[in-house]
C-alpha cells in the first residue's frame, strides 16, 4: 500500500511496518531541533481541533516523553515512550505507545526517524514496526494517516517561525 496525503507519503513495506516520509523547507538541525524539544513540539504534534496538555521530553538513551492532547469533545489522547537511540540531528529510534487500556499492556511500536538534509531542505522518513499486523492494521484504521499529514503541515508551519 502507498498513499500520498498532500505532501506525506505512507507506506506498508511489510505486515508490521508504516513508513512515513515528508520534506521540510528547513535545515536538519533546525528540523531535529523542533522533533525533540517539547517547546516546539506542542505547537504542531496532533490535530489542529486538539489541544496540548501534556508535553515532556527527555532526549537522551534510556529518558522518555510523554504528551498527552485533549481532543474537541475533551477525550485525552495520551502517548508515551522511550528514547532508544538519540544522534543528533541525524537519526533518532523510540518506543511508542497508546497509553490507554488495554493499548498499552503489550509491547510497543518502535519509531525510526532519519533526517536527511539535501539543499537546505530535510526529508523526514519514520520507521515504524509494530508487533504484530493486527495492531499495525488498526492504527491504520485509525486514520493516523490523516492526523500525521495535518501535525506535519503543522511542524512545516512552526519550522517557518523558527527559520
Amino acid at each position: 500500500m502507498t498513499q500520498q496525503t498532500g505532501t506525506l507519503q505512507v507506506t506498508t513495506p511489510s505486515d508490521q511496518e508504516i513508513v512515513m516520509t515528508r520534506a521540510f523547507d528547513a535545515p536538519r538541525d533546525l528540523v531535529f531541533e523542533a522533533w525533540t524539544n517539547p517547546e516546539h513540539v506542542r505547537h504542531w504534534w496532533g490535530l489542529r481541533s486538539s489541544t496540548m496538555t501534556v508535553c515532556e521530553g527527555d532526549v537522551r538513551p534510556g529518558g522518555s516523553w510523554r504528551y498527552v492532547t485533549t481532543g474537541s469533545e475533551g477525550e485525552e489522547v495520551p502517548f508515551t515512550g522511550v528514547y532508544r537511540e538519540v544522534a543528533p540531528p541525524e537519526r533518532l529510534v523510540y518506543t511508542e505507545m497508546y497509553d490507554v487500556e488495554p493499548f498499552n499492556s503489550g509491547d510497543p511500536a518502535v519509531n525510526t526517524v532519519t533526517f536527511t538534509e539535501e539543499d537546505g531542505r530535510t526529508l523526514v522518513t519514520v520507521i515504524t514496526v509494530y508487533p504484530t499486523k493486527e495492531i499495525r492494521d488498526f492504527v491504520l484504521g485509525t486514520g493516523m494517516e490523516q492526523g500525521a499529514a495535518e501535525s506535519y503541515d503543522r511542524l512545516a508551519e512552526r519550522l517557518k517561525t523558527l527559520a
